[in-house]
């Protein structure tokens, strides 16, 4: 383990004794990764002004492209909107040529929106911003990026077993 990360790790735990212990570390941390991923970054205005459209259309047209074809109703649920909104974001993306809106065959009551070629393009475009690590994180030494890579993995997965 580098000094630094030592360093940053002692006067990390004194930090949280002196402040009240797990619950408030958690919620320090959990305040400084999502700053790190929605503000420092700014991936939100890169993908707005790359893609000329609302952060919410983007997300719409890469879960389209992920789970698709989707009826307007499963979209909605996807995206925890109410489906007029997201029926206004579709018609904007159809405009755009970026997906379709057909029939749904299984239920001619309503329609299903697959991502067509350009959309594709534009979620490799969304993709290539959203998944380059901002300056930040490329600046830290490996051993600092592994441990952080192993401390996501046990939060989001659980620890390994030993």
């Amino acid at each position: 383990m580098s000094e630094a990360l030592r360093a940053r790790e002692e006067s990390a735990a004194a930090a949280s004794r002196e402040e009240g212990g797990a619950e408030e570390t958690a919620a320090r941390v959990w305040r400084e990764l999502c700053h790190l991923v929605l503000e420092a970054a700014d991936v939100r205005r890169q993908v707005t002004e790359a893609l000329g459209m609302s952060y919410f259309r983007a997300k719409a047209l890469r879960r389209i492209a992920d789970k698709g074809p989707l009826t307007l109703s499963a979209l909605a649920a996807a995206l925890y909107a109410d489906a007029p909104y997201t029926t206004l974001a579709v018609d904007h993306l159809v405009r755009r040529g970026l997906v379709t809106r057909e029939p749904n065959p299984a239920d001619r009551r309503s329609k299903l929106v697959e991502v067509t070629e350009a959309g594709a393009r534009a979620v490799a475009e969304m993709r290539r911003i959203t998944d380059t690590p901002p300056p930040a994180l490329r600046g830290l030494p490996q051993a600092d990026l592994s441990t952080l890579e192993r401390i996501l993995d046990d939060a989001l997965h659980g620890p390994a077993p030993h």
